[in-house]
């Protein structure tokens, strides 16, 4: 198993059910949050600026009064199937997304492309001089990737010189 990969499903799965949560919990009025936060800004702005008690009781009360009219509490609890299964949705999307290298055939590995690109920039035709001179491979590692691509016949060669099969 490739633990950064279940990590990411995990945190971006969670982080997704959290999200459908909330949007549940005030049943989508993002409008109505942004003006219970500006509300609960006012009354610590009243609140600092020594206002009588009365008038602080107040502006307590009508920030409750809103509060209560833009969330429910009930409704999130009863949809927090459908958010978890959001989630489980999100978790298997970026599980497959970020599938592993082993599940992707075609692609080849870093080393693969690397000896690609020589090959393209060279008109498809290099030598094991060519690949020492342009890539960070060490000798072993050049002869290994040549030999992959031999064997799976992405390369031909030709004496020395290698030839990129199209």
């Amino acid at each position: 198993m490739n633990v950064p990969r279940a990590a990411a499903s995990l945190i971006a799965g969670l982080s997704a059910a959290l999200i459908a949560y909330s949007a549940f919990y005030v049943r989508g009025d993002t409008g109505g949050v942004m003006r219970y936060l500006r509300e609960r800004g006012d009354v610590r702005d009243l609140t600092a600026s020594g206002a009588g008690a009365a008038e602080v009781t107040a502006a307590h009360r009508r920030l409750e009064a809103l509060g209560a009219q833009i969330a429910d509490p009930d409704f999130a609890l009863r949809m927090l199937p459908a958010a978890l299964l959001v989630g489980l949705l999100v978790a298997g999307l970026v599980w497959w997304v970020f599938g592993s290298r082993a599940e992707r055939s075609g692609q080849g590995d870093v080393q693969e492309r690397m000896v690609l690109r020589l090959a393209y920039r060279k008109g498809g035709r290099f030598t094991v001089e060519d690949l020492r001179a342009s890539s960070p491979l060490s000798d072993e590692q050049a002869r290994s990737v040549t030999r992959r691509m031999l064997d799976a016949g992405r390369l031909t060669r030709e004496g020395d010189t290698f030839r990129l099969v199209r």
